[in-house]
């Protein structure tokens, strides 16, 4: 499919235009290292949408004093405090500390390279302290460029050092806080042309940190009221590896030399911050993150178990929020990122975030790990919406636009537009609970739709009404691994173009025996249904009949005119996905279109409900999909006590036998790893029962795979005091396999004789059910 293209905001399309000049400047001659350096070219002007004054231009209303920096006419032995008298290099404002109200204001125009800019002191509740410019307000920004000429966070052995992290910004703020940096210029890259790939180097543009090694005893650890807006930062350079450290246009980290054990609860975060208006374009590793980087928060030893008894390590951050350290009350949007290392947006350790109206052109585009356009990880209470991310790489692990990530607690992804994203659309971590992904726009995302689950969650997560556009023939899969626990798919509409090739579900036999779905559309353009299309008991396989061609999708509206972009597939008055869903409250309050949920008989499919029928202005769920019908038959072991042969000792002692009857697939056994074969599992009755099938499933996820090649099945004879075989497989077990055809067997006890392992396989077994049935029960 082509997009139809409309022409981007003219911000963006200076931007883009000046880009090449500058670049071609730079190739033909070096940075001076000097205050008043010859002028690097600026990209048509100050490239964001210019303000009409400058807010050095207008009276500090903060009661402090204004100090002005001129990198031409400026003299480091004036006293600052006029245009006239100004400063001339920013070492004169890094040597000043500053007071509440006070405002650093740069002179349009100027240029200061080799320089970074760090002034001390902090602001206070209703006075922060000011960066930002004065002058003409057509004239380029003040531009900072720092060309890399920052200290470095890491030791001579390359471990970090305490001193040193958080000092690598072009602008760096430490233990400060109630700051407002605006309308400035940024780099931090001393070769413009040429990519790093290797060796360390760590480069921001505004880089923000809590330091707990630097706070005196006693000192406030929350820092409070950060305000980023109209900056412009681009040419931030850095390998294309991991080194265990965050870096981007702008960083706001938490440091600690010790593990996070040491540092006490409920402090060490930032609140009240707002990055909004800012241009990101060619930054490493992310044009804004948000995350700690506790030195010893790696690997078991900082891991901890949560109130179920799953064991979390340490990089997961459960312990953020027992230790309540989100930061909290974050506000990202109307940020464009273009060109971006490695993820966009990376947020982490936050409560009461929300990202908004934020574009993502192009990410992991220099950088070949994990990582996606825009997520949230360890986070609670947040919503995602609004934003916009095309350009991602085809990338086997993760890249997708976006991500329900680990450690999350009620998290929403919702009116978001995605396209043209090869690695797919959603990763999907796991270890997470009530998890929302509603009302997404999904164009082109040909890799896999809903990508990993590499653990188990605590609460179902809901794929509600969006709308996935895609090519069958380039499409991965819908769902490349197994569904850990219970997903709820409702009112989505899956629109397949391809007129060849069906929908491709799953890779892994069950993976999809988790998910429920429910008044789905499953659109094949081919007209031959996916022969591994789920079981879905309202489905409709039609033609949505959007009133736009999803051939001629809309890019390059801007993010501002997402509805625009969401408004192309709209329903019909003639379709028939009018009506055909099902309410649930996890459908929120209104569409991607900001439409009341909902109109007529029931919600519509899809991203966008019609005005069609009476307004239900108060909707209630009479039939919740949490309900849906399941095996209902008598499970004649629920409940029954099981000895193992041999347990696991992991996982602090969960991995128990009891497990295997206690009618949840998402707890499971484990034998040990040094178990004696055949390993043995003995369901007790306690009196004689008769049945005719067992059911026995294993445990599967991203790194497990089905273990069991030979199996029997035995009941205990009392009169002989003996085990009986009446049923044997060799076959394997894998999922949901229901064993027949040995007639009735009446007996107290049944035996699940495990006798090896399929070839290749080498860690113990790990099952998640044991269930006897009859079919006349």
């Amino acid at each position: 499919m082509k997009p139809v293209g409309t022409a981007p905001p003219a911000a963006s399309r200076a931007l883009r235009r000046g880009l090449t000049a500058l670049l071609a400047a730079l190739v033909a001659g070096s940075l001076a290292p000097a205050a008043a350096a010859a002028a690097v070219p600026d990209r048509t002007g100050p490239t964001l949408s210019k303000p009409a004054t400058l807010p050095g231009n207008t009276p500090n209303r903060t009661g402090g004093r204004d100090y002005y920096i001129d990198a031409r006419s400026g003299h480091d032995d004036a006293p600052g405090t006029s245009p006239k008298r100004a400063w001339r290099s920013l070492a004169k404002a890094n040597a000043t500390t500053f007071g509440p109200g006070d405002r650093i204001l740069l002179k349009a125009g100027e240029q200061w390279h080799d320089e970074q800019l760090w002034p001390k002191g902090s602001g206070s509740a209703g006075r922060p302290i000011t960066i930002s410019a004065y002058g003409d307000a057509r004239a380029r920004r003040p531009y900072i460029a720092a060309n890399g000429n920052v200290a470095g966070p890491f030791r001579a052995d390359g471990t970090k050092n305490p001193a040193t992290v958080g000092l690598t910004g072009a602008i760096v703020l430490r233990n400060q806080q109630y700051f407002e940096i605006s309308n400035v210029e940024l780099s931090n890259d001393d070769d413009f042309a040429t990519d790093i790939t290797t060796g360390s180097y760590v480069r921001d543009g505004i880089a923000v940190s809590i330091n707990a090694d630097l706070l005196p005893a006693g000192a406030d650890s929350v820092m409070d009221h950060f305000r980023v807006s109209d900056v412009y930062v681009h040419d931030l350079d850095g390998p294309s590896t991991w080194q265990k450290i965050h870096y981007g246009g702008v960083n706001f980290q938490v440091f600690g030399s010790r593990s996070y054990k040491e540092y006490g609860t409920g402090g060490h975060y930032f609140k009240d911050v707002r990055i909004e208006d800012n241009t990101f374009e060619k930054v490493e590793l992310h044009a804004v993150q948000f995350a700690f980087n506790w030195f010893a928060a790696d690997g078991r030893d900082a891991g901890e178990y949560d109130e179920s008894g799953k064991f979390h390590e340490g990089w997961e951050q459960l312990w953020v929020r027992t230790r309540d350290m989100y930061s909290r009350d974050v506000h990202i949007s109307h940020n464009y990122a273009e060109s971006i290392g490695q993820g966009a947006f990376q947020f982490a350790n936050s409560t009461n975030m929300t990202a908004e109206y934020n574009e993502v052109n192009g990410f992991l585009k220099r950088y070949d790990a994990v990582s996606c356009g825009l997520y949230l990880w360890a986070g609670a209470d947040s919503v995602m919406q609004y934003n916009e991310v095309y350009g991602g790489p085809d990338n086997e692990y993760d890249g997708t636009p976006w991500d329900l990530e680990y450690t999350n607690f009620n998290v929403t992804y919702q009116f978001n537009y995605s396209h043209d994203n090869a690695a797919g659309w959603m990763a999907y971590m796991g270890n997470s609970s009530n998890s929302v992904a509603r009302y997404n726009l999904s164009v082109n995302d040909n890799g896999v739709l809903v990508k990993n689950m590499l653990s188990t969650n605590y609460t179902p997560t809901y794929f509600a009404n969006n709308t996935f556009v895609y090519d069958g023939a380039d499409l991965d899969y819908v769902h490349d691994e197994t569904f850990l626990s219970t997903v709820y798919f409702l009112n989505n509409i899956f629109y397949n173009t391809s007129k060849t090739n069906p929908t491709p579900w799953y890779r892994r036999t069950g993976a999809l025996r988790q998910a429920v779905f429910s008044n789905n559309d499953f659109y094949e353009a081919g007209g031959t249904p996916s022969t591994q299309e789920p079981a879905d008991r309202a489905k409709l396989r039609t033609d949505p009949k959007f009133v736009g061609d999803p051939a001629k999708y809309v890019t390059g509206a801007g993010v501002e005119r997402i509805r625009t972009a969401a408004a192309h597939f709209k329903l019909r008055a003639d379709s028939p996905l009018i009506d055909a869903g099902r309410y649930n409250l996890h459908l929120g309050t209104e569409d991607f279109l900001g439409t009341h949920i909902y109109y007529g008989d029931a919600p519509d499919l899809g991203i966008a409900e019609s005005r069609a029928g009476e307004k239900v202005t108060d909707p209630v769920d009479t039939d919740p999909i949490e309900d849906e019908p399941g095996d209902d038959r008598v499970n004649l072991a629920l409940g029954k006590p099981v000895t193992a042969s041999s347990t696991h000792p992991g996982a602090n002692g969960t991995l128990v036998a009891k497990n295997l009857t206690d009618g949840d697939p998402a707890t499971r056994w484990a034998a040990a790893d040094d178990a004696a074969y055949p390993v043995t599992l003995d369901v007790d009755f306690g009196a004689d029962t008769t049945f005719d099938e067992v059911y026995v499933d294993e445990y599967t996820d991203s790194g497990t795979n089905p273990r069991v090649q030979r199996f029997d099945l035995q009941r205990w004879d009392a009169a002989t005091g003996a085990w009986v075989t009446f049923a044997s497989r060799a076959d394997g077990i894998g999922h949901d396999l229901s064993v027949t055809g040995f007639g009735d067997i009446t007996t107290s006890r049944l035996r699940v004789a495990l006798i090896d392992l399929l070839p290749g396989e080498v860690y113990s077994p790990t099952l998640t059910e044991v269930a006897v049935h009859r079919a006349d029960a």
